[in-house]
């Protein structure tokens, strides 16, 4: 490095998962993107707002645009005075005909199709809907991008469950062992203009669900 020059400072990405949703409750995966948070989401998600400021001082809020993951960016948003700005392709693995099912159908579903392989369980997909290596593919573009333009910033990223395993994945080089949060639980992704490091737990949460929806 030359003399004097500054090293250059790492962005922060506070990624938290939304709330409890209705979803979560029923444990069955969402119909529509419009499912709300229940009462429970929404203290989470006022609980959240409190840790974030604790540990961060974040200049904007990243939401997926989601009902679930929108109604926790604006409680977080009103305590912290912060603005929001949706991204699109921070969305959840969409299941296809699996919408509405429990999540037990979704293991009935792989335990009943001879192209599964358990070996390489992130690549299969439901019928009209997303492999997790799909959800990789257009979370990490967003994500990239999001790097670029907040180089050096602190920004909360609100998103989900499989958003959030797809990101650790990325990150440390495999799937096995990636991170599933619970509702409201949060991870920090710090970053460089050369990478982003790995991923570490920030107080996690023990309420709420830490299946995927």
């Amino acid at each position: 490095m030359v003399s004097g020059e500054r090293p250059e400072s790492r962005g922060k990405f506070i990624m938290i998962r939304h709330g409890e949703s209705e979803g979560n409750r029923e444990r069955r995966f969402t119909i529509s993107p419009d499912v709300p948070l229940t009462e429970v989401g929404r203290r989470q998600a006022h609980e959240a707002a409190a840790r974030i400021a604790r540990h961060f001082q974040p200049q904007r809020i990243i939401s997926s645009p989601y009902a679930r993951a929108r109604q926790t960016s604006e409680i977080i948003a009103r305590e912290l005075k912060l603005p929001v700005e949706i991204v699109q392709r921070l969305h959840e693995r969409d299941l296809g005909v699996l919408r509405g099912h429990s999540y037990d159908k979704l293991r009935e579903a792989v335990r009943l199709d001879p192209s599964y392989d358990p070996a390489n369980g992130w690549a299969w997909k439901p019928e009209g809907g997303e492999s997790y290596h799909d959800v990789q593919r257009r979370v990490i573009a967003a994500i990239e991008d999001l790097r670029a333009r907040y180089r050096e910033s602190e920004v909360v990223i609100v998103s989900h469950g499989g958003v959030m395993l797809a990101v650790w994945a990325h990150i440390v080089g495999q799937w096995h062992g990636a991170h599933l949060p619970p509702n409201c639980g949060i991870v920090l992704v710090e970053h460089d203009r050369e990478r982003m490091y790995e991923p570490r737990i920030i107080e996690p949460t023990t309420e709420g669900s830490g299946e995927l929806g």
